[in-house]
Parts: structure tokens; C-alpha cells; sequence
């Protein structure tokens, strides 16, 4: 899926932004009629940002929670003794500790009875989520150049907590077991389209396509910024950092499931399931777990802080290209993001009530489901055959101006995955996605969510993704001429896109001279015309 789809993608959103120097919605001069496809990502970018700062929140409260010893989701916690010593005493048939702490502790799940029944706020997370944006709305505030430095620290730290992470669970009984089922491949699910489509999840957020962050970075790029390179780069190394951070996770698990006597599949979870009910509870079980829990979750606050950097800079890029007098008016600019950050907050709180999980994984579930493989599907055909590939790639041969040959032999490896590899893979996930949407209920623990429920998450994505039919139709709308000129119109770029004049690339403007230049007979007769004729 990174070869086929996360390389072509990320080098086509880098180059398009890098190019263009806009953002998601006015990087779309190049072909009005493709319009739609950024305000789809607006819509995208703000459905993550409203629940992903959720799980900051989470994140918040657990690392708050950490500060003490033992920790409260562990057995060691005088409240948990009883059933940690009912769940030895029957085999581990019930709730362990750390899922009965996320479940009423965290959540306060048990007294919602699903959807309809959201209950009250719980104020510590409110106090959590609140927080949570002050801190985004104080990162934002002055623009890329704040947050870019910020990224500086958010980026590594992770890495650092991931070493000291592996090193601690190489030491512990059992992790080879975590290791060895990590590792060991069953070939058998490459026939399940399911496991197809979690990797292209997993591409698609790791790496942050279709969601307009990418667009609006590299609009900040110098024009001669070599975004092959880039691609290249970032690309395999978010690839490998994945594979990396799994040696973390599952030595511990590994020896979670040897102190529990279960095989390591058994313990292993996924979702919020993993990072806030699974790991915490091998974290639990390691002599001075407080340190080794406050190490964990600082590294998932600076990661989630990540994500949303990349998210809310598409947001207001977007924003500030539409609406100008924001970007130059500091007063402006800084009210618009505390009412954005508030209006987040606000929309978030309905996240956590105690029946807010079944809201959040309505959410997770539909805002990036087939919503965005759509935007990202009609994005790669419409610059492949609309904008026209190759005038594409010579665009991006036109800035990287000190092109070595390898980057002109990589280019016909993208333009043979944008004509045809990446869309065909991108069509063969949607129509399993529809499918298996179709055919298989939603569910949360063993709550299953009614078809009305369902009904809103496909209207989420809808949402997104109608965008495209909207715009196209209002760009059509606004040309003259029949039907077809309309559209042949409507797929030429805009004056106002980036053009050549020679080596150099300019913006197209009037130039007024404060002279005028009178011409007299001598002018036109003594010019030497070429092969004696003229066109005149």
C-alpha cells in the first residue's frame, strides 16, 4: 500500500502544494472544476480534529493519573484487589482491572445505554479537552514558524521513549514470545480484503493523505525544494518507525501474556483498546510502573499533538487563503483561531459524556472511511487526466531545477502508478468498503449500534465527499457557452495559477510604468524583418 498508493499520493500532494504555494481549496486554480476536492478535505480534517483531540484528553487524564503509586488500573490498587482476585480464582473470565478503570472510571460507559443516551459531561475530561485545545489555539497562534519549531520536539521525543521502551522490554520473561508473534506472518490474510484495507488505513494516517495538512506544509516550501527526495524520505521512514515502535509494543505484551499464561493474541488489542486498556496494563505490571506509564504517555500527547498540527494547519491555510485580510491582520487571525479551537471544543464535548465512545466510534469509523478514499481517488485522476500527467511532472521537474537523472526515471514509475496502479488499488477499497459496510454491523464491545446510527456515519462521509458533484456543477455553472465549452473551461487553470516565463515562475499582473514611449515613422521602416516579410 506505501508503494502504491502512500509514494504516488504524498509526492502528488507535496508537488501540487509546493507548485501552487496554497492551500487545499486555492491550489485547486489548476483545475476549478476539482474544486470540491478541497473543500472535502476541510470537511475531513475537521471531523479528526474534533475527535482526535479527544483521545489527547484521554491521554491527559491517564498521564495525570500516572503520578501516583500503584497505579489505579492495576492489581497492586487496594480498589481493584477483590476482582483481580476473583478474575485468578475463575480463570480471568471478567473485566481485568484496566478495562473496569477505562470503562467507569474514564468513560463512565456502563451507565449509557448507547447512542441515545449520551448521560452528562464527565468534567474531568472537560477540563482534559479544554486544555488540550488552550494548548493547539497557544501552538498555532503564530503561524508555521511556532509550530514548525514545536515539531522539532513533539517529532523526537517519541523516538527517544520508544528505545528506552524496546530496551526495557527486551529484559523482561516472555517478550520473545510478543516478538515472535509480532514477526510471524500468516499468509493466508493477504486474501482478506480487510487486511488491504487497514493497511491502507494505516497509510493514509501515518502518512497524512487526503486530509489537506500535506498541501498546505509544502505550500511553505522554497519552489526549488526537492519534493521527490522528500517523498522518498519521510515515506520510508514513517514505514519503518511503525515497524519499529511494534518491537516496543509487543515485548510488553509478550510479557503481559506470559505472567498471564495466555497466548500473546489473547492480550493483544487494537484502537483505544490498545493504548488505553491493553498497554497500561502490561505497563502495570513492570516494577516502577508509575515511571514507565508517565514515559508512555507523554509520547502519545506529543504524537496526537502532531497529528493535529498537521490537521488544523489545513484548516487555516485553507481559511486564510479563501479570506486574505486574516493572514495580515494579527487581531483577526488570533480571534478566528480561539473561535475555531472553542467551536471545536464545544462540538467535543458531546465526545465525552459517558456515552460518548459510542459518538467517537461512530466518528472514527465513517469521517475517513470511504469519504476520503473518494477525495483521494477523484484528486489522482483529476491531475492525471484533467491537469494532464504530464504536465504534472513537468511542473515538478521545473522546480527541483538541479534535477539528477534518478529523479526522471522515478517520475514514469508515479505517472504509471497516478494513471492507473493507485486508482485501480483506491477502487478495488472502496467497493470493499461499501460492501463490508453494508453487510457487517458496527459495533462497540458487545453494543450494537442501530441502522439509524449507521445511516448518520454514511451521512458523514457523504458529506466529505459530495463536495466534489457540488463544486463541479458551481464551476460549470459559472462559465458560458455550451455544455462542453463549459467544462473545457471550467478544467483550464486560472490566470491567477502559477505560470513559466522562462526559467523564471511568476504570478501573471498588470505592470504600470510611470512613462509613456511615442513612436514615430522611423520606428516602423527601419526595423529588419526576417526573410523580408512580416505578419504584422
Amino acid at each position: 500500500m506505501m508503494l502504491v498508493t502512500g509514494l504516488p499520493l504524498f509526492l502528488m500532494e507535496l508537488s501540487l502544494g509546493q507548485y501552487g504555494a496554497a492551500g487545499p481549496i486555492t491550489v485547486w486554480k489548476c483545475c476549478p472544476l476539482l474544486k470540491g476536492i478541497g473543500i472535502g478535505m476541510l470537511l475531513v480534517s475537521s471531523l479528526v480534529c474534533l475527535y482526535y483531540n479527544v483521545i489527547i484528553a484521554w491521554t491527559f487524564y491517564y498521564l495525570g493519573m500516572s503520578f501516583q503509586s500503584p497505579l489505579p488500573w492495576s492489581c497492586d490498587a487496594i480498589a481493584n484487589a477483590r476482582l483481580c482476585q476473583m478474575n485468578v480464582t475463575n480463570g480471568s473470565h471478567h473485566l481485568s482491572a484496566s478495562e473496569v478503570f477505562w470503562n467507569e472510571q474514564v468513560l463512565g460507559v456502563v451507565h449509557s445505554e448507547g447512542l441515545q443516551d449520551p448521560g452528562p459531561v464527565r468534567w474531568q475530561l472537560a477540563i482534559c479537552l479544554m486544555v488540550a485545545w488552550l494548548i493547539i489555539f497557544l501552538c498555532m497562534l503564530k503561524g508555521i514558524r511556532s509550530s514548525g519549531k514545536i515539531v522539532y520536539v513533539t517529532a523526537t521525543f517519541p523516538y527517544l521513549v520508544l528505545i528506552v521502551l524496546i530496551i526495557r522490554g527486551a529484559t523482561l520473561e516472555g517478550s520473545l514470545q510478543g516478538i515472535q508473534f509480532y514477526l510471524t506472518p500468516d499468509w493466508q490474510r493477504l486474501q482478506n480484503a480487510q487486511v488491504w484495507n487497514d493497511a491502507a488505513s494505516q497509510i493514509f494516517y501515518s502518512l497524512g493523505i487526503g486530509f489537506g495538512g500535506l498541501l498546505s506544509m509544502a505550500s511553505y516550501n522554497k519552489f526549488d525544494n526537492n519534493v521527490i527526495r522528500d517523498t522518498i524520505v519521510i515515506a520510508v521512514g514513517n514505514c519503518c518507525t511503525s515497524f519499529f515502535a511494534g518491537f516496543a509494543i509487543f515485548s510488553i505484551l509478550g510479557h503481559m501474556a506470559w505472567r498471564k499464561n495466555v497466548p500473546v493474541g489473547k492480550v493483544a488489542d487494537s484502537g483505544p483498546g490498545l493504548a488505553f486498556v491493553a498497554y497500561p496494563e502490561a505497563l502495570a505490571l513492570l516494577p516502577g510502573s508509575p515511571f514507565w506509564a508517565i514515559l508512555f504517555f507523554l509520547m502519545l500527547f506529543t504524537l496526537g499533538v502532531d497529528t493535529l498540527f498537521g490537521n488544523m494547519e489545513g484548516i487555516t491555510t485553507a481559511v486564510m487563503d479563501e479570506f486574505p485580510v486574516l493572514r495580515g491582520d494579527m487581531k483577526k487571525k488570533t480571534l478566528f483561531l480561539a473561535v475555531l479551537c472553542f467551536g471545536f471544543f464545544l462540538l467535543g464535548l458531546l465526545l465525552i459524556t459517558e456515552g460518548g465512545i459510542y459518538w467517537f466510534t461512530l466518528i472514527d469509523s465513517y469521517a475517513t472511511s470511504f469519504g476520503l478514499i473518494i477525495i483521494t481517488l477523484f484528486m489522482c485522476l483529476g491531475i492525471s487526466f484533467f491537469y494532464g500527467v504530464n504536465q504534472f511532472c513537468q511542473d515538478i521537474i521545473d522546480m527541483i531545477c538541479t534535477c539528477p537523472p534518478w529523479c526522471t526515471k522515478v517520475l514514469w514509475y508515479f505517472k504509471a502508478c497516478w494513471v492507473f496502479c493507485t486508482p485501480l488499488l483506491l477502487l478495488f477499497i472502496l467497493i470493499y468498503v461499501f460492501i463490508e459496510m453494508y453487510n457487517t454491523p458496527l459495533h462497540y464491545g458487545s453494543y450494537e449500534y442501530p441502522r439509524w446510527g449507521k445511516a448518520l456515519g454514511v451521512c458523514m462521509g457523504t458529506l466529505c465527499c459530495i463536495q466534489i458533484p457540488i463544486w463541479a456543477i458551481v464551476a460549470i455553472c459559472k462559465e458560458s457557452g455550451t455544455l462542453k465549452d463549459r467544462f473545457r473551461k471550467s478544467i483550464r487553470p486560472l490566470k491567477t495559477w502559477r505560470v513559466t516565463s522562462g526559467d523564471q515562475f511568476v504570478t501573471p499582473q498588470m505592470v504600470e510604468v510611470p512613462y509613456t514611449v511615442n513612436l514615430t515613422d522611423a520606428d516602423f521602416t527601419t526595423q529588419q524583418w526576417e526573410n523580408g516579410t512580416s505578419d504584422a
